[in-house]
């Protein structure tokens, strides 16, 4: 059975790390309520969900795809890119070692999952934020044994790749063309954002079924229109510490 790793919300959520946003307050019992939907809609989908603890003294632990870059062959550590996070990585590691070979960025590299975009043995990556060029250089070595290719990609007004575009279908990106560069998707149906929404681009593929913010309602429509029904759960207020919906597991298929 597949799994999802999760963790909880740290109690210093609303003193989370912020790049592109401005501090405002945020609803830490809606950001419960919303994050018990997501873990029951990862259910759903019928992954088994490993929750693990959450950390008082990490305000970002919620966000569990930053520490790991989860592939059918192994699994790397990251190191990310804010001081304040590298030690999220702890938990993670131990919670994906019955799962997958361990990997690890080392020092002086950094590297932010949410910057890394897989798409078939083809791999980008953010650069410039949260990410360095010693971090992806130390990717592309780390999976170059299992055939993929690790490309660097500029970023513009955003924390991490995946803010900018994700897959979300067989053949299908969603991005916001204003942060990354549709040419680098050719040979993808690439679906643009409504222009109002710029930050509605992150979304979760896990098989066929898309897991996607209800508050993005105009993307949303484009999505329908281009045949692509997504489940709907609630992350405003996780948007408020700049995440999203991928931002909020590692998703480990079967190998």
């Amino acid at each position: 059975m597949p799994i999802a790793i999760t963790r909880g919300i740290s109690p210093r959520f609303a003193e989370c790390e912020l790049t592109h946003l401005g501090r405002t307050p945020i609803d830490m019992g809606q950001a419960e309520r919303e994050h018990a939907a997501y873990v029951l809609a990862l259910r759903g989908l019928g992954l088994d969900v490993i929750t693990l603890p959450a950390a008082a003294d990490l305000p970002d632990c919620v966000f569990v795809e930053d520490a790991a870059v989860v592939l059918p062959e192994c699994a790397v550590i990251t190191r990310p890119g804010a001081a304040s996070r590298r030690a999220e990585t702890t938990a993670v590691a131990a919670a994906l070692q019955p799962w997958r070979q361990l990997l690890h960025i080392r020092e002086p590299g950094t590297l932010d999952g949410g910057d890394v975009l897989v798409l078939d043995k083809h791999i980008l990556v953010g650069a410039g934020g949260r990410s360095n060029a010693e971090g992806i250089a130390q990717l592309g070595e780390l999976l170059a044994p299992w055939g993929y290719r690790v490309e660097a990609v500029p970023l513009h007004g955003c924390l991490h790749l995946k803010s900018a575009v994700t897959q979300v279908s067989e053949d299908t990106v969603l991005l916001n063309p204003a942060w990354v560069e549709p040419g680098l998707f050719a040979g993808w149906r690439c679906i643009e954002v409504d222009p109002s929404e710029p930050d509605a681009a992150n979304a979760l593929l896990i098989g066929a079924q898309l897991i996607y913010a209800r508050h993005h309602v105009r993307t949303r429509e484009r999505l329908i229109a281009a045949g692509i029904h997504p489940l709907l759960v609630d992350a405003g207020e996780v948007a408020k510490a700049e995440g999203a919906v991928t931002c909020c597991s590692l998703i480990c298929q079967d190998p």
